[in-house]
């Protein structure tokens, strides 16, 4: 398992307990500013040390529990969640509804050929909504999701993620939500793509009251062969350095809700 580093020691603290829910009521009833401040109680200097030494880091509970509360939340009432599905040279894309609607011959005969190219090759299936990199564009999404974009993006959450990483060049975060239901995977690959300066990668978890054994296990694949997994967590931040090999195991038909989180890629060019 990687390695967590958690917060200073602070007299007279409490840490902060998992959390065993969500926040259930309308996402506009919480506060919505300051919404995302990262924990102070971060020690920045022993998360780095564990990243340069690993090439990568679990930082549990960065943002106070309200704050994660409304984002889950949040992502669970949105409806434009796309399916997205590789097809060869192309990504196929389903809304909720298409993707429910297609006849079970259909469906079958769609998952037999998902299958299949996961065997040979890169192959993936899970729900996702893409969030523009385009400064103009988050400034005007208001959603919490936008804010969470604004954030990753903000200097005082980049200087942070600088420091960790030791990226020093990175200028900005991109962003999505993602949603893996039954059935849902992402097979081996290292997220290096040429032109796109990527650095690091984020996985911001937003899954409470998850059991490993129900799959989505974020995996971190060896030279030697040997594995690493984080288990998919509830305000739970991991960083890793690009290029890495990594999956995301298949979510089993025991699992009673999708697996949600926020990634993306530290990058170091100007945001557009």
């Amino acid at each position: 398992m990687v390695d967590r580093v958690s917060r200073k020691p602070r007299d007279g603290a409490r840490r902060e307990r998992p959390i065993r829910g969500f926040f259930r009521g309308p996402i506009d009833a919480m506060p919505p500013a300051p919404m995302f401040t990262l924990d102070p109680a971060l020690d920045l200097a022993a998360l780095a040390d564990a990243y340069r030494r690993d090439g990568r880091v679990v930082i549990d509970h960065p943002l106070r529990a309200a704050t994660a509360l409304l984002l889950a939340a949040h992502l669970r009432q949105r409806g434009d969640w796309r399916k997205l599905v590789l097809s060869g040279e192309r990504v196929a894309e389903f809304d909720r509804a298409g993707w429910a609607a297609i006849p079970a011959d259909r469906a079958e005969a769609l998952n037999l050929a998902v299958y299949a190219a996961a065997r040979a090759g890169f192959q993936f299936r899970f729900d996702s909504i893409r969030l523009s990199d385009a400064r103009r564009d988050r400034d005007a999404d208001d959603t919490p999701l936008g804010g969470f974009a604004r954030w990753m993006s903000s200097p005082s959450m980049l200087a942070a993620l600088r420091t960790i990483t030791g990226a020093d060049d990175v200028r900005f975060a991109d962003a999505q939500a993602t949603a893996y239901a039954p059935g849902d995977f992402l097979t081996v690959h290292d997220d290096a793509v040429t032109g796109k300066h990527r650095r690091a990668a984020y996985v911001f978890g937003l899954t409470p009251q998850w059991r490993p054994e129900w799959g989505g296990l974020l995996l971190f694949h060896r030279k030697d062969g040997d594995l690493r997994a984080v288990a998919p967590g509830f305000n739970r931040l991991t960083l890793f350095a690009v290029p890495q090999d990594h999956s995301v195991s298949e979510v089993t038909r025991a699992a009673p809700a999708r697996r949600y989180s926020i990634t993306g890629w530290l990058r170091a060019e100007p945001q557009p």
